[in-house]
Protein backbone atom coordinates (compact mmCIF):
# COMPACT_ATOMS: atom_id res chain seq x y z
CA UNK A 1 0.00 0.00 0.00
CA UNK A 2 3.29 2.45 0.01
CA UNK A 3 2.62 4.90 -2.25
CA UNK A 4 5.48 6.92 -4.11
CA UNK A 5 5.23 10.39 -5.92
CA UNK A 6 5.26 9.81 -9.67
CA UNK A 7 7.30 12.60 -11.04
CA UNK A 8 6.97 13.86 -14.45
CA UNK A 9 9.90 12.69 -16.13
CA UNK A 10 10.28 15.91 -18.34
CA UNK A 11 8.94 18.85 -15.52
CA UNK A 12 9.44 16.49 -12.50
CA UNK A 13 5.58 17.59 -11.10
CA UNK A 14 3.38 15.21 -9.98
CA UNK A 15 1.84 12.70 -12.54
CA UNK A 16 -2.55 12.10 -12.19
CA UNK A 17 -4.04 9.22 -13.58
CA UNK A 18 -5.74 10.03 -17.37
CA UNK A 19 -9.46 9.03 -17.65
CA UNK A 20 -9.09 9.50 -21.37
CA UNK A 21 -6.19 7.28 -21.80
CA UNK A 22 -5.76 4.81 -18.42
CA UNK A 23 -2.29 6.00 -18.08
CA UNK A 24 -0.62 8.98 -16.32
CA UNK A 25 -0.51 12.86 -17.29
CA UNK A 26 1.30 15.47 -16.17
CA UNK A 27 -1.40 18.25 -16.11
CA UNK A 28 1.32 21.16 -16.26
CA UNK A 29 3.66 19.86 -19.46
CA UNK A 30 1.12 17.20 -20.85
CA UNK A 31 3.61 14.09 -20.95
CA UNK A 32 1.97 10.57 -20.57
CA UNK A 33 3.19 7.07 -19.77
CA UNK A 34 1.76 4.03 -18.38
CA UNK A 35 0.44 3.24 -14.94
CA UNK A 36 3.21 1.14 -13.79
CA UNK A 37 1.80 -2.07 -12.16
CA UNK A 38 2.17 -5.52 -12.04
CA UNK A 39 1.24 -7.31 -14.15
CA UNK A 40 0.90 -10.58 -12.72
CA UNK A 41 -1.10 -9.21 -9.57
CA UNK A 42 -4.96 -10.25 -10.02
CA UNK A 43 -7.92 -9.11 -7.76
CA UNK A 44 -8.07 -11.87 -5.05
CA UNK A 45 -10.87 -12.43 -3.11
CA UNK A 46 -11.07 -12.41 1.04
CA UNK A 47 -12.16 -15.66 2.98
CA UNK A 48 -14.95 -14.46 5.05
CA UNK A 49 -15.25 -15.66 8.34
CA UNK A 50 -16.24 -15.14 11.82
CA UNK A 51 -12.01 -13.96 12.21
CA UNK A 52 -12.73 -11.94 9.42
CA UNK A 53 -15.21 -9.97 10.91
CA UNK A 54 -13.25 -9.07 13.73
CA UNK A 55 -10.71 -6.40 13.62
CA UNK A 56 -7.25 -7.44 11.86
CA UNK A 57 -4.20 -4.97 12.08
CA UNK A 58 -2.73 -7.20 9.78
CA UNK A 59 -5.55 -6.03 6.84
CA UNK A 60 -6.52 -2.20 8.55
CA UNK A 61 -3.72 0.37 6.80
CA UNK A 62 -3.84 3.40 5.18
CA UNK A 63 -5.38 4.52 2.06
CA UNK A 64 -1.84 5.61 1.47
CA UNK A 65 1.77 6.76 3.14
CA UNK A 66 0.93 10.64 2.67
CA UNK A 67 -2.82 10.37 2.51
CA UNK A 68 -4.95 12.92 4.11
CA UNK A 69 -8.99 13.22 5.47
CA UNK A 70 -11.06 15.62 6.36
CA UNK A 71 -14.90 14.57 8.53
CA UNK A 72 -17.62 17.30 6.79
CA UNK A 73 -19.34 18.71 9.88
CA UNK A 74 -22.47 18.81 7.54
CA UNK A 75 -23.54 15.14 6.09
CA UNK A 76 -20.40 12.99 8.51
CA UNK A 77 -18.93 11.88 5.14
CA UNK A 78 -15.06 11.14 5.53
CA UNK A 79 -12.88 11.89 2.59
CA UNK A 80 -9.20 11.04 1.86
CA UNK A 81 -7.04 12.22 -0.21
CA UNK A 82 -3.75 12.61 -1.28
CA UNK A 83 -1.74 15.78 -1.39
CA UNK A 84 -1.74 18.14 -3.70
CA UNK A 85 -4.90 17.65 -3.52
CA UNK A 86 -7.38 20.26 -1.50
CA UNK A 87 -10.63 19.61 0.46
CA UNK A 88 -12.10 23.25 -1.04
CA UNK A 89 -16.37 22.50 -0.39
CA UNK A 90 -17.73 19.14 0.63
CA UNK A 91 -19.12 16.97 -2.71
CA UNK A 92 -22.06 15.30 -0.67
CA UNK A 93 -23.66 18.39 0.37
CA UNK A 94 -22.14 21.45 -0.56
CA UNK A 95 -21.10 22.58 3.01
CA UNK A 96 -17.82 24.61 3.05
CA UNK A 97 -14.61 22.79 4.90
CA UNK A 98 -13.08 24.60 7.19
CA UNK A 99 -11.45 21.73 9.28
CA UNK A 100 -7.66 21.56 8.49
CA UNK A 101 -7.00 17.97 6.93
CA UNK A 102 -5.38 15.49 8.80
CA UNK A 103 -3.54 12.14 8.59
CA UNK A 104 -6.15 9.45 7.38
CA UNK A 105 -7.05 6.90 9.69
CA UNK A 106 -6.79 3.30 8.97
CA UNK A 107 -8.98 1.61 7.02
CA UNK A 108 -9.27 -2.35 6.11
CA UNK A 109 -7.54 -1.59 2.41
CA UNK A 110 -9.05 -1.94 -0.86
CA UNK A 111 -8.34 -4.97 -3.00
CA UNK A 112 -9.93 -3.59 -6.20
CA UNK A 113 -9.88 -0.26 -8.13
CA UNK A 114 -12.74 0.49 -11.04
CA UNK A 115 -10.46 3.52 -13.03
CA UNK A 116 -12.20 6.53 -14.17
CA UNK A 117 -12.57 5.73 -17.79
CA UNK A 118 -14.76 9.01 -18.79
CA UNK A 119 -12.78 12.13 -18.48
CA UNK A 120 -14.10 15.13 -16.83
CA UNK A 121 -14.74 17.32 -19.92
CA UNK A 122 -16.97 14.56 -21.38
CA UNK A 123 -18.84 14.27 -17.41
CA UNK A 124 -19.21 17.86 -17.69
CA UNK A 125 -21.07 17.85 -21.00
CA UNK A 126 -23.41 15.05 -20.04
CA UNK A 127 -24.19 17.18 -17.42
CA UNK A 128 -24.95 20.07 -19.31
CA UNK A 129 -27.00 17.65 -21.90
CA UNK A 130 -28.92 16.74 -18.71
CA UNK A 131 -29.57 20.04 -17.47
CA UNK A 132 -30.99 20.99 -20.95
CA UNK A 133 -33.35 18.24 -20.32
CA UNK A 134 -35.01 19.67 -16.95
CA UNK A 135 -37.76 22.03 -17.17
CA UNK A 136 -37.97 24.57 -14.60
CA UNK A 137 -35.01 23.88 -13.20
CA UNK A 138 -33.20 27.03 -11.09
CA UNK A 139 -30.83 29.42 -12.38
CA UNK A 140 -27.99 27.94 -9.41
CA UNK A 141 -27.95 24.12 -11.48
CA UNK A 142 -26.03 25.87 -14.39
CA UNK A 143 -22.87 25.68 -12.01
CA UNK A 144 -22.96 21.97 -12.15
CA UNK A 145 -22.55 22.36 -15.82
CA UNK A 146 -18.93 23.86 -15.62
CA UNK A 147 -15.76 22.09 -14.96
CA UNK A 148 -15.12 23.62 -11.14
CA UNK A 149 -19.08 21.98 -10.17
CA UNK A 150 -18.38 18.16 -10.03
CA UNK A 151 -15.21 16.50 -9.00
CA UNK A 152 -13.80 12.95 -9.07
CA UNK A 153 -14.34 10.66 -6.04
CA UNK A 154 -14.44 6.96 -5.15
CA UNK A 155 -16.89 5.32 -3.34
CA UNK A 156 -16.51 2.28 -1.76
CA UNK A 157 -18.22 -0.72 -2.16
CA UNK A 158 -18.37 -4.45 -0.24
CA UNK A 159 -18.65 -7.04 -2.74
CA UNK A 160 -19.43 -11.13 -1.62
CA UNK A 161 -19.61 -14.44 -3.11
CA UNK A 162 -20.86 -17.48 -1.89
CA UNK A 163 -22.48 -20.65 -2.54
CA UNK A 164 -26.11 -21.45 -1.07
CA UNK A 165 -27.84 -24.34 0.05
CA UNK A 166 -31.50 -23.94 0.95
CA UNK A 167 -33.76 -26.88 2.09
CA UNK A 168 -37.56 -25.21 2.38
CA UNK A 169 -41.44 -26.85 3.17
CA UNK A 170 -44.21 -24.37 1.32
CA UNK A 171 -47.37 -25.36 -0.65
CA UNK A 172 -48.31 -24.71 -4.28
CA UNK A 173 -51.12 -23.73 -5.32
CA UNK A 174 -52.83 -24.69 -8.60
CA UNK A 175 -55.72 -22.54 -9.95
CA UNK A 176 -59.23 -24.49 -11.35
CA UNK A 177 -62.03 -23.16 -12.15
CA UNK A 178 -65.85 -24.00 -11.52
CA UNK A 179 -69.27 -22.91 -13.78
CA UNK A 180 -71.72 -20.82 -11.28
CA UNK A 181 -75.06 -18.92 -12.44
CA UNK A 182 -75.18 -15.38 -11.39
CA UNK A 183 -78.46 -13.72 -11.45
CA UNK A 184 -78.02 -10.07 -13.58
CA UNK A 185 -81.03 -7.38 -14.75
CA UNK A 186 -80.65 -6.56 -18.13
CA UNK A 187 -82.82 -3.97 -20.12
CA UNK A 188 -85.04 -4.47 -17.03
CA UNK A 189 -85.46 -8.22 -16.51
CA UNK A 190 -83.81 -10.63 -14.17
CA UNK A 191 -81.44 -13.22 -16.44
CA UNK A 192 -79.03 -16.14 -15.27
CA UNK A 193 -75.97 -15.58 -16.97
CA UNK A 194 -73.22 -18.41 -16.70
CA UNK A 195 -69.84 -17.63 -15.26
CA UNK A 196 -66.43 -19.28 -14.36
CA UNK A 197 -65.11 -18.88 -10.81
CA UNK A 198 -61.84 -19.23 -10.08
CA UNK A 199 -60.25 -21.42 -6.81
CA UNK A 200 -57.17 -22.71 -5.82
CA UNK A 201 -56.09 -25.88 -5.14
CA UNK A 202 -53.06 -26.61 -2.57
CA UNK A 203 -50.32 -29.05 -2.22
CA UNK A 204 -47.73 -29.40 0.30
CA UNK A 205 -44.27 -28.97 -1.06
CA UNK A 206 -40.78 -29.84 -0.12
CA UNK A 207 -37.10 -29.65 -1.58
CA UNK A 208 -33.88 -28.13 -1.64
CA UNK A 209 -32.32 -25.30 -4.04
CA UNK A 210 -29.03 -23.85 -4.53
CA UNK A 211 -27.10 -21.06 -5.63
CA UNK A 212 -23.76 -19.61 -6.50
CA UNK A 213 -23.33 -15.81 -5.90
CA UNK A 214 -20.68 -13.71 -7.42
CA UNK A 215 -19.89 -10.73 -6.71
CA UNK A 216 -22.98 -9.29 -4.56
CA UNK A 217 -22.46 -5.50 -4.45
CA UNK A 218 -23.41 -3.42 -1.20
CA UNK A 219 -22.46 0.19 -1.09
CA UNK A 220 -20.83 1.23 2.19
CA UNK A 221 -21.51 5.03 1.92
CA UNK A 222 -24.47 6.51 3.98
CA UNK A 223 -24.54 9.94 2.72
CA UNK A 224 -25.23 9.02 -0.88
CA UNK A 225 -28.91 6.20 -0.97
CA UNK A 226 -28.79 3.44 -1.93
CA UNK A 227 -31.70 4.11 -4.66
CA UNK A 228 -29.11 7.26 -5.97
CA UNK A 229 -26.49 4.51 -6.73
CA UNK A 230 -28.61 1.71 -7.90
CA UNK A 231 -29.72 3.93 -10.49
CA UNK A 232 -26.15 4.54 -12.04
CA UNK A 233 -25.77 0.84 -12.45
CA UNK A 234 -24.59 -1.30 -13.88
CA UNK A 235 -20.60 -1.64 -13.22
CA UNK A 236 -18.46 -3.21 -15.36
CA UNK A 237 -16.67 -5.43 -12.66
CA UNK A 238 -14.73 -7.49 -14.85
CA UNK A 239 -12.43 -4.52 -15.18
CA UNK A 240 -11.85 -3.94 -11.60
CA UNK A 241 -8.08 -3.91 -11.23
CA UNK A 242 -6.01 -4.58 -8.31
CA UNK A 243 -5.83 -1.70 -5.92
CA UNK A 244 -2.75 0.87 -7.09
CA UNK A 245 -2.37 4.21 -5.33
CA UNK A 246 -2.02 5.43 -9.07
CA UNK A 247 -5.45 4.97 -9.95
CA UNK A 248 -6.21 7.75 -7.01
CA UNK A 249 -3.94 10.08 -8.01
CA UNK A 250 -6.04 13.17 -8.90
CA UNK A 251 -9.08 12.14 -7.52
CA UNK A 252 -10.44 11.82 -3.65
CA UNK A 253 -11.94 8.58 -2.05
CA UNK A 254 -14.39 8.45 0.49
CA UNK A 255 -14.11 6.19 3.33
CA UNK A 256 -16.41 3.44 4.19
CA UNK A 257 -19.44 4.20 6.70
CA UNK A 258 -21.01 0.68 6.69
CA UNK A 259 -18.52 -2.15 8.35
CA UNK A 260 -17.63 -5.08 6.86
CA UNK A 261 -20.32 -7.23 9.19
CA UNK A 262 -23.24 -4.92 8.18
CA UNK A 263 -22.32 -4.80 4.75
CA UNK A 264 -22.49 -8.41 4.84
CA UNK A 265 -25.68 -8.49 6.55
CA UNK A 266 -26.96 -5.97 3.85
CA UNK A 267 -25.47 -8.98 0.96
CA UNK A 268 -27.52 -11.52 3.03
CA UNK A 269 -30.39 -9.88 2.40
CA UNK A 270 -29.94 -9.43 -1.16
CA UNK A 271 -28.90 -13.24 -1.47
CA UNK A 272 -32.06 -14.29 0.58
CA UNK A 273 -34.50 -12.37 -1.50
CA UNK A 274 -32.82 -14.16 -5.03
CA UNK A 275 -33.16 -17.34 -2.61
CA UNK A 276 -36.71 -16.95 -1.74
CA UNK A 277 -37.46 -16.23 -6.02
CA UNK A 278 -35.74 -19.91 -6.95
CA UNK A 279 -38.00 -21.40 -4.29
CA UNK A 280 -41.25 -20.35 -5.95
CA UNK A 281 -39.61 -21.34 -8.97
CA UNK A 282 -38.94 -24.39 -7.69
CA UNK A 283 -42.32 -24.94 -6.00
CA UNK A 284 -44.20 -24.20 -9.40
CA UNK A 285 -48.01 -23.81 -9.94
CA UNK A 286 -49.81 -20.65 -10.26
CA UNK A 287 -49.42 -19.77 -6.66
CA UNK A 288 -46.21 -20.56 -3.88
CA UNK A 289 -46.52 -20.16 -0.50
CA UNK A 290 -43.17 -20.71 1.47
CA UNK A 291 -43.35 -21.92 5.03
CA UNK A 292 -39.71 -22.78 5.93
CA UNK A 293 -36.40 -22.12 4.61
CA UNK A 294 -33.14 -23.24 6.20
CA UNK A 295 -30.12 -22.01 3.91
CA UNK A 296 -26.56 -23.00 4.92
CA UNK A 297 -23.54 -20.62 3.19
CA UNK A 298 -19.87 -21.53 2.07
CA UNK A 299 -17.08 -20.50 -0.17
CA UNK A 300 -18.28 -17.18 1.55
CA UNK A 301 -15.75 -14.14 0.05
CA UNK A 302 -15.54 -10.43 0.07
CA UNK A 303 -13.54 -7.75 -1.45
CA UNK A 304 -13.30 -4.16 -0.48
CA UNK A 305 -13.32 -1.88 -3.79
CA UNK A 306 -13.33 1.40 -5.06
CA UNK A 307 -16.09 2.56 -8.02
CA UNK A 308 -15.41 6.41 -9.81
CA UNK A 309 -18.27 9.19 -9.81
CA UNK A 310 -17.98 12.41 -10.78
CA UNK A 311 -20.24 14.14 -8.32
CA UNK A 312 -21.29 17.50 -7.21
CA UNK A 313 -23.63 18.94 -4.43
CA UNK A 314 -25.64 21.87 -4.22
CA UNK A 315 -28.01 23.87 -2.02
CA UNK A 316 -31.19 25.20 -3.11
CA UNK A 317 -33.52 27.07 -0.90
CA UNK A 318 -32.29 24.92 1.83
CA UNK A 319 -31.94 21.80 0.99
CA UNK A 320 -28.95 19.67 -0.74
CA UNK A 321 -29.09 18.23 -3.85
CA UNK A 322 -26.77 15.62 -5.16
CA UNK A 323 -26.08 15.03 -9.03
CA UNK A 324 -23.43 11.90 -9.73
CA UNK A 325 -21.78 11.06 -13.56
CA UNK A 326 -20.97 7.05 -13.39
CA UNK A 327 -17.12 7.34 -14.64
CA UNK A 328 -17.46 4.59 -16.39
CA UNK A 329 -20.38 4.39 -18.70
CA UNK A 330 -21.12 8.24 -18.22
CA UNK A 331 -24.69 7.99 -17.22
CA UNK A 332 -26.19 10.87 -15.08
CA UNK A 333 -28.20 10.72 -12.06
CA UNK A 334 -29.31 13.57 -9.82
CA UNK A 335 -31.69 15.47 -7.56
CA UNK A 336 -33.47 18.56 -9.47
CA UNK A 337 -35.27 21.14 -7.43
CA UNK A 338 -38.31 23.88 -9.36
CA UNK A 339 -37.78 27.22 -9.83
CA UNK A 340 -40.92 28.12 -8.47
CA UNK A 341 -40.14 32.18 -10.20
CA UNK A 342 -40.54 30.05 -13.02
CA UNK A 343 -43.43 28.12 -12.60
CA UNK A 344 -45.64 31.15 -11.25
CA UNK A 345 -43.93 33.10 -14.99
CA UNK A 346 -45.66 29.69 -16.72
CA UNK A 347 -48.91 29.79 -14.71
CA UNK A 348 -48.86 33.45 -15.47
CA UNK A 349 -48.39 33.62 -18.79
CA UNK A 350 -51.12 30.63 -19.35
CA UNK A 351 -53.20 32.54 -17.53
CA UNK A 352 -52.70 36.01 -19.53
CA UNK A 353 -53.12 33.71 -22.71
CA UNK A 354 -56.44 32.62 -21.27
CA UNK A 355 -57.50 36.23 -20.86
CA UNK A 356 -56.68 37.21 -24.33
CA UNK A 357 -58.47 34.13 -25.53
CA UNK A 358 -61.61 35.10 -24.15
CA UNK A 359 -61.30 39.27 -25.07
CA UNK A 360 -60.90 37.88 -28.39
CA UNK A 361 -63.74 35.32 -28.09
CA UNK A 362 -66.36 38.34 -26.91
CA UNK A 363 -65.67 40.62 -29.66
Amino acid sequence: MAIERLPCPNCKADMEFDPATGGMKCSYCGTRSDVQSDSQRIVHENPLSAEALKPDPSRIQRLSEVSKEFTCTGCGATIQFDPPQVAGSCPFCAASIVAQPKDSDPLIAPDAVLPFAVPKEQATANVRNWLASLWFAPGELAAMARPEGIRGMYLPFWTFDAKTSTRYTGQRGQYYYETIQVQENINGQNVLRDVQQRHTAWQNAQGSVGLAFDDVLVPAVRSVSVDRLKKLEPWNLHKLKPYDTAFLSGFQAQRYQVELGDGFGAGKSIMERAIQDEIRRDIGGDEQQISESDTRYGSLTFKHVLMPVWMGAYRFEGRVFQMMVNAQTGEVNGERPYSKGKVFLLILVILLLLFLLISLDHR
